[in-house]
């Protein structure tokens, strides 16, 4: 397969792309070179982060045979915002070279158990050469919005021929539970359709207490640490949850959106051998359109995510995602806030509203 080589440019030029991406005075025509700058930068992750993909997947189906494996390259315009966050501050908190999850690969295993196990035995006393920079357990330490998941952070390192291009690169590897998945995507559907970002802690007041609440409950369910701040006491904390949701109307708006976009509701033809989809979904059109890859043709498929995010750069009705997973199946499974199927999610949620209401 051919992998996407680096352009060979330096940390400093990659770092002043970054600037002028985040900057609002920049000229169209030093956004367009920086892109062009970001678009290699980014492309140069799909190897490392294929390695890590391939080792992940193998070592999850170890743990848990029914565990659901994904890698995706971070969407242009999740870049620029996390950089025009980091810029806003003096100095900088993170420039564009030091970005960790640019290239990302997800396990998501039944129970946190198995989260746990896995990251014990295969990552945290496993033989990996590559170096690991980091680790955030939020599952121990949930995070202020409600998230819960455990990140580890690598530098890719390889001394064969033709692969020492890549040393250095990061890449982040995310070990969920399938309730911390379900929370997860549930916050991505409604960042989408509402208009709001609080997957980015930007969003309404309400809806983003709404989902801390719900990620305490999970986390009750599953006996892990709740979120800080939150109503401790079981009871009360589902009775809030039900309030809540009779106010934003969470449940019937959830089934609404999913009415509205066309999805796969059977098997493709000829995805047998597709690896990558390329996904963009159009809200006002209420349509979900799709182009599939071979693993032989992910260069392809890098390049055209480029410019599919080029085109509707400025139509925030589109949201345009690349993954790479083994089966439609899989995709279904590991994006479903794609395919606006929150069933799952909502099943767990009135699970916790019906037991509120028990004497």
């Amino acid at each position: 397969m051919q992998w996407t080589k680096p352009i060979h440019v330096s940390k400093s030029k990659i770092d002043h792309a970054g600037s002028i991406l985040s900057s609002d005075s920049a000229s169209e025509d030093e956004k367009n070179n920086a892109i062009e700058i970001l678009d290699n930068f980014r492309a140069i992750h799909s190897y490392p982060m294929h390695v890590f993909k391939i080792r992940l997947k193998r070592k999850a189906i170890q743990v848990n045979k029914n565990a659901l494996t994904a890698q995706r390259l971070k969407r242009i315009p999740a870049i620029i915002k996390k950089l025009k966050r980091s810029y806003n501050e003096l100095p900088p908190t993170m420039k564009l070279s030091q970005m960790q999850d640019i290239g990302g690969c997800r396990a998501v295993l039944e129970t946190v158990p198995q989260v746990r196990k896995l990251y014990q035995d295969y990552y945290i006393k496993g033989d990996l050469k590559h170096k690991r920079v980091g680790v955030k357990d939020y599952i121990i330490h949930p995070k202020q919005d409600g998230y819960r998941s455990i990140h580890i952070i690598y530098k890719y390192f390889s001394d064969k021929k033709g692969k020492t291009d890549y040393n250095g690169l990061l890449v982040e590897i995310q070990l969920r539970s399938k309730l911390q998945h379900l929370w997860a995507t549930a916050i991505e559907t409604v960042d989408f359709f509402t208009r709001q970002a609080i997957k980015s802690n930007e969003g309404n007041a309400e809806w983003m207490n709404f989902f801390r609440l719900v990620s305490s409950a999970f986390a009750k369910i599953e006996n892990c640490p709740t979120v800080p701040g939150t109503i401790s006491d079981k009871k009360e904390l589902y009775l809030e949850i039900k309030k809540k949701e009779e106010e934003l109307k969470v449940i019937s708006k959830m089934k609404t959106w999913a009415a509205t976009i066309t999805h796969f509701t059977e098997t493709l033809k000829g995805t047998r051998k597709a690896q990558y989809f390329l996904l963009e979904l159009d809200i006002l059109a209420g349509k979900l359109t799709y182009r599939l890859y071979t693993k032989e043709q992910e260069k392809k498929a890098i390049e055209d995510y480029a410019e599919a995010e080029k085109r509707t750069r400025d139509r925030k009705e589109y949201d345009v995602v690349l993954v790479g997973v083994d089966t439609i199946s899989d995709l279904q499974k590991a994006y479903p806030n794609y395919f606006v199927d929150t069933s799952e999610f909502l099943e767990k949620l009135q699970k916790v509203i019906n037991e509120s209401a028990q004497k």
